[in-house]
């Protein structure tokens, strides 16, 4: 029975269980001298829905961990590294659990991807963790204990058994989709923690990859993506790594910077369609990723229950607007389901286990609504040992049934 009782965070219709990792500052000029005032989660997306100027918007940063190349980012012409940036999400999130629970809080067990976004090997998974485990204790957390993602999800369907079972768990993040097969009930739970764990395979790639085809396809092009601009009477094509950054949520909350924006309006000055790349100028200069990020989550959320739904994206100028169907969706993440499937397959490979061997299948995280990944399943191991459930806080609240065993 699930006993683990949720952290309830305030925002302006209420109190929500899922605290986003975005950060948002603001430059105030009085009273002197100025000064950099930053939230985060619930308060920042808020913060910044009502700001008229917009301030800094910084997203999915946990998608940095594994790279060596980023340590840090100015914020209005303070250097902050990655790890501080984290620990400030972590540090509101402790500092309100404690006004919640009325208890210090100095431990933390803590999920992580079996495979980071943008790991080529277990020496990269090293270095993500290891960053994960310094911003935790800038946050101020005596005591870090990792678990894997989808071992967690296992931890809280385990919670709901009385009878045995042998179950997959799919763990669908944003950046992540992670694997396990793991053996989980009453009696399972007293047997030696290598006797039930199986086997675990991730893939870097989840939601996010998802949404950087509907950018591609959708938004990139409107944009200026493809077209050309003169240069000495030459026609040349417009440069393409803004796109490519444009399309990872990641790496969008960065282009706010005075030498991109430089580059691009050295490049409209240019440009046969400047009117396409000046919409990309006022997309990256009203900081408008993260509504960006909900007109592309609301088509995906559309195409999960409908065979055809419309993109819309639209602020001043930039207006954004076509129909797509699911068909053409499937088909454009056709490469992306790929690789999910061979993860799942060679996990069962690699372990030895059959889909006939396999009471339930779990899936959790939002991912997991999306019709062709709930296919993938269905077609191995049937619609009907599918389980779905608290696709947004069954890893959580597992991590708390870890973290009272621990204690």
């Amino acid at each position: 029975m699930d006993a683990t009782e949720m952290a309830l965070f305030a925002h302006a219709s209420g109190w929500t269980d899922v605290y986003r990792s975005i950060l948002y500052f603001e430059r105030h000029q009085t009273p002197a001298p100025r000064r950099t005032v930053g939230w985060s989660g619930p308060r920042a997306i808020e913060r910044y829905l009502a700001a008229e100027t917009k301030g800094r918007l910084i997203q999915s940063l946990k998608s940095f961990l594994t790279s060596r190349s980023l340590a840090a980012t100015d914020v209005f012409g303070r250097r902050h590294t990655i790890e501080a940036l984290i620990a400030r999400i972590l540090r509101d999130v402790r500092e309100q659990a404690e006004a919640k629970f009325g208890a210090r809080i100095s431990a933390a067990v803590v999920g992580r991807p079996v495979r980071f976004v943008g790991a080529e090997s277990d020496e990269d998974n090293t270095f993500a963790e290891g960053r994960l485990r310094e911003a935790f204790t800038l946050a101020g957390f005596e005591q870090v204990d990792f678990e894997f993602e989808p071992v967690a999800a296992a931890h809280f369907y385990e919670s709901t058994l009385d009878h045995d079972e042998l179950i997959l768990i799919g763990d669908f993040g944003g950046g992540t989709s992670d694997f396990t097969l793991i053996r989980v009930g009453p009696q399972a739970r007293l047997a030696a923690p290598a006797d039930r764990l199986l086997g675990n395979a991730g893939v870097g790639l989840a939601g996010d990859a998802f949404d950087a085809r509907i950018i591609q396809r959708l938004v990139s092009p409107a944009l200026g993506a493809g077209t050309q601009l003169r240069s000495h009477d030459r026609l040349l094509p417009v440069p393409i790594a803004v796109y490519s950054k444009l399309e990872r949520w990641h790496y969008l909350s960065l282009l706010k910077n005075r030498e991109t924006l430089g580059q691009l309006e050295r490049v409209r000055a240019q440009a046969e369609q400047p009117e396409k790349i000046q919409a990309l100028i006022h997309l990256i200069a009203g900081d408008l990723g993260y509504q960006l990020h909900r007109a592309v989550q609301a088509l995906k959320f559309e195409l999960s229950s409908h065979e055809a739904a419309r993109f819309q994206f639209h602020d001043g100028a930039l207006a954004l607007d076509a129909p797509v169907t699911r068909v053409e969706f499937e088909g454009w993440i056709a490469p992306e389901l790929a690789r999910v499937e061979a993860c799942v397959d060679g996990l069962l490979e690699s372990t030895g286990v059959t889909a006939s061997d396999i009471d339930r299948v779990f899936l959790t995280g939002g991912t997991s609504f999306v019709p062709a990944v709930k296919r993938i399943f269905e077609s191995r191991f049937g619609a009907a040992r599918l389980q779905t459930g608290d696709e947004f806080t069954s890893v959580a609240r597992g991590l708390a049934v870890s973290g009272a065993a621990l204690s």
